[in-house]
């Protein structure tokens, strides 16, 4: 039987993020487990003449953009959340993968519930460069999830449907 303590959900602040955290969310309540909710901001800027600096070199800003972000985060937990113990924690690290599956084992995860944007010109189904890196290298399951399927695709998918039937029901 599986036991889950601790489930992790990396959080980019996209959609497929969101979906990862509700269905990370309801597994930590049926199974008793603690949430924690992490975003990685990567070590990097844009600086205004158009060159890329690292966060690390300016500790204002650095502090900032992790405040900034840690709130942001943090607005994600509902109060049933907090009561549960489940905690948000930002990190600045060089490679998203590498920093979640660091701090994956750091905490003893026993799952990464996590979103995967799947990159158009790769292989059916291919995952996210960040996703994919992540289940390469951590030492618990990862869980991905996907994109839902758009509302459009779906009024389409049910419209042609709805055709179909009716040319199979008897006319008149």
């Amino acid at each position: 039987m599986m036991v889950l303590r601790d489930i992790l959900v990396p959080v980019d602040f996209e959609p497929t993020s969101y979906r990862a955290l509700a269905f990370g969310r309801n597994l930590a309540q049926a199974f008793g487990a603690k949430l924690h909710v992490l975003h990685v901001q990567e070590n990097t800027f844009a600086l205004s003449a158009g060159t890329e600096g690292s966060v690390s070199a300016f500790p204002l800003v650095g502090r900032q953009i992790h405040d900034d972000e840690q709130g942001r985060l943090e607005g994600l937990l509902t109060a049933e959340d907090r009561k549960a113990g489940a905690n948000a924690t930002v990190l600045f690290g060089d490679s998203p993968a590498a920093a979640i599956a660091s701090y994956a084992k750091e905490m003893q995860a026993s799952l990464i519930v996590m979103g995967t944007h799947g990159r158009s010109g790769k292989p059916l189904g291919a995952i996210g460069s960040v996703a994919e890196q992540v289940v390469r290298t951590a030492e618990c399951p990862v869980l991905t999830m996907r994109q839902a399927v758009s509302q459009t695709v779906a009024s389409e998918t049910s419209t042609v449907a709805a055709a179909r039937r009716s040319r199979l029901s008897p006319t008149q």
